[in-house]
């Protein structure tokens, strides 16, 4: 028997830093993001050796332990024993025995919330496996416990829906801690649009988001007024983006994009650099009208809106950098898993 799960990665449109605490808990947080066809995988295979195997294949690590209650967190497949001790704890209340493997289609720092979405890949593996009954805002604040709570690390609360809900959202984040998940009813014609003119360009660096986030964080808590005055316009931008593609208006999206960029560089130091910044302005100057880093910032994959027939020109222009378009589709389907 193997349990299968895969969960989409995601692009987060608009509104991105709002979801993070402690500015969601006092003044509340809107995101607009969608799933693409890009993935976390896991799969189990369970066994009866008294042994815990964990192979992760894009990181191409791996580790054998000897069955126990709670595996000691030591910087090796964090996330993967963070969710086992988890899954243990509240659920399955003793050792279990398996193979757990692993594969994401991006790397790790690529700003399409790979962490999170392996969590819920991960931990929607072991309610197929072990039949725990849990709803999709279940599974995601669970995963966001995980990551956040029990492994301490820094971060939004955007990726974990996303990557369980799957397809467009507007995802609102209150002060009392709650989340709702708006999906959007988008014409296809306007995906299919917003898809061809969106071109996903992946900088060939990577960035420790945490680094950026704990700052961001640092800020907010000093009452920063630029920083702060950031995240409000972000928040503005989330409904002006969902606005624009509720309605077909698709030539707004680049100047919204952009919009957003401009604030989101005063979240925190280290969120633009001099190479991105050079980046951005060479899409702009072929025929892109906005763009922005995606996730926290500092490198990883960018994202630019070329109306028209620019597209063409502005991956040409950008080949100079020597990083890689990659080509992609909006999905509708949020994490699945299955048993064989």
């Amino acid at each position: 028997m193997i349990i299968r799960s895969k969960a989409p990665l995601r692009l987060g449109l608009a509104g991105g830093g709002t979801d993070v605490a402690p500015f969601s808990e006092l003044y509340g947080g809107a995101i607009l993001n969608a799933t693409i066809s890009m993935y976390a995988y896991a799969s189990i295979r369970p066994t009866s050796d008294g042994k815990i195997v964990f192979n992760s294949m894009d990181k191409k690590e791996y580790y054998t332990f000897e069955s126990a209650g709670h595996l000691d967190i030591d910087g090796s497949l964090d996330l993967h024993k963070g969710i086992y001790n988890r899954i243990v704890r509240d659920f399955a209340r003793k050792p279990l025995s398996f193979e757990l493997t692993t594969y994401v289609d991006a790397p790790p720092g690529s700003g399409l919330g790979t962490s999170s979405t392996l969590v819920v890949a991960i931990v929607g593996a072991f309610a197929e496996w072990l039949n725990i009954p849990m709803g999709d805002y279940d599974l995601a604040h669970l995963a966001y416990e995980i990551e956040r709570s029990d492994l301490a690390m820094a971060g939004g609360k955007q990726d974990q829906y996303a990557a369980t809900f799957g397809g467009v959202n507007f995802m609102e984040f209150s002060k009392e801690d709650k989340v709702i998940v708006n999906p959007l009813r988008i014409r296809e014609k306007y995906l299919d649009e917003l898809a061809h003119n969106l071109v996903l360009y992946h900088t060939e660096t990577s960035r420790l988001s945490s680094k950026i986030i704990e700052q961001q964080t640092r800020n907010v808590i000093a009452k920063n007024e630029k920083s702060l005055e950031a995240m409000h316009k972000l928040k503005e931008q989330a409904v002006m983006m969902k606005e624009a593609i509720l309605k077909g208006e698709l030539d707004k999206i680049g100047e919204i994009l952009d919009f957003g960029w401009q604030f989101k560089k005063n979240l925190a130091q280290g969120v633009s650099n001099n190479y991105i910044d050079e980046i951005y302005e060479t899409a702009m100057k072929h025929g892109a009208t906005g763009g922005k880093i995606s996730g926290a910032g500092g490198g990883g994959f960018m994202f630019f809106y070329c109306p028209g027939n620019n597209r063409s020109r502005v991956i040409e222009a950008l080949q100079k950098f020597g990083g890689q378009t990659k080509r992609y589709e909006f999905t509708s389907r949020g994490l699945a898993t299955w048993t064989i």
